[in-house]
């Protein structure tokens, strides 16, 4: 088994994946379902901020003060819009996973986040835009006023290609994500995905991992963000891309480099013949010794035709793992 574990992971290397879990690959040829997030997963998670010059400049530079604390894409975007700004000296800031961020802001707190935990004045939902199906984040000021920030985000190139054909091999794909139901539904619909669901904090992902893992399902996480870390440590086996957080990256057992969603639909195929290899192996062991041992106790083969049929065996163990490095690609 160690020889096919090698060979694997030298596959996925040279395809741009690193396997960090020693039992990572026979897990992910365990799999039966696959978990997305979406911001910076399923899509780029390069936004553009599409109302910057609505937000006045003292409440931008605000938002970046505050952005400029968080590694997640819509912060990020903030952070750079607002880069050449004069920036509001704020004390305690710190990032909230799955929500926002904050801090304190001569003697008031501020956020920066989702609606739910930004927003306290329900009289402000009239600044909310129906017609924009795009993420959002919102801000709320010293003065009181709440401001939204909206966001256009690409889905990754081949997205809709590999949940195509993840679902074409009989895998169930989800979608659990924190942005809004507008907007993961819209996502869900694009890449076909049925099973979605919106404003998941991190506990919402590792409730609805946990759920599916007591229903017998073993499932592949795959996420980026600060949020995800706990959900990537509860699925039965994670990756991440090399774009996400730290943590993300830590936790997860794969870490693809690429900005495509290729390396999943790679990962998931060589684990499934990786581990049709060890069953192959297993049977040429097996098969080996049920031949070769009563032969040796009657008497019928010599020190040396022993010595030479036990190398020709390891032989064709580890020639058998050797295929796995052909027809690396295509669909689990």
């Amino acid at each position: 088994m160690p020889v096919v574990q090698v060979v694997a992971s030298g596959v996925l290397l040279r395809l741009g994946v690193l396997v960090k879990s020693a039992d990572g690959l026979e897990r992910l040829g365990q799999i039966d379902e696959v978990v997305f997030d979406k911001t910076g997963t399923l899509t780029l998670g390069v936004p553009d901020l599409v109302n910057g010059d609505a937000i006045p400049t003292v409440d931008l530079a605000l938002a970046a003060a505050l952005a400029s604390q968080s590694r997640h894409p819509l912060s990020q975007a903030v952070a750079a819009v607002g880069a050449g700004l004069p920036m509001p000296k704020l004390e305690q800031i710190h990032e909230v996973p799955g929500y926002g961020v904050e801090g304190i802001l001569e003697g008031r707190k501020v956020r920066l986040g989702r609606r739910d935990w930004v927003v306290q004045d329900q009289s402000t939902a009239a600044q909310e835009d129906d017609n924009h199906s795009g993420p959002d984040l919102w801000l709320s000021g010293l003065d009181g006023s709440a401001w939204r920030f909206l966001f256009h985000d690409r889905l990754r190139p081949d997205a809709q290609d590999v949940v195509a054909a993840l679902l074409a091999s009989g895998k169930t794909v989800r979608l659990l994500s924190g942005d809004r139901e507008a907007v993961v539904a819209q996502t869900a619909a694009q890449l076909g995905i049925t099973h979605w669901q919106a404003r998941c904090s991190p506990a919402d992902k590792i409730a609805a991992l946990n759920a599916l893992s007591e229903s017998g399902k073993r499932v592949l996480m795959v996420g980026d963000g600060l949020n995800d870390a706990p959900a990537l440590r509860a699925a039965h086996v994670s990756m991440s891309p090399a774009s996400a957080a730290d943590i993300s990256q830590t936790a997860a057992d794969f870490v693809f480099q690429s900005e495509s969603l290729r390396p999943v639909l790679h990962s998931i195929t060589i684990a499934h013949k990786a581990r049709n290899r060890v069953l192959e192996n297993f049977g040429l062991a097996f098969s080996y010794n049920l031949v070769a041992v009563p032969l040796a106790v009657l008497g019928f083969v010599t020190p040396l035709i022993a010595a030479v049929a036990m190398s020709s065996s390891s032989i064709l163990v580890t020639l058998n793992a050797l295929r796995l490095r052909t027809g690396s690609g295509g669909r689990p």
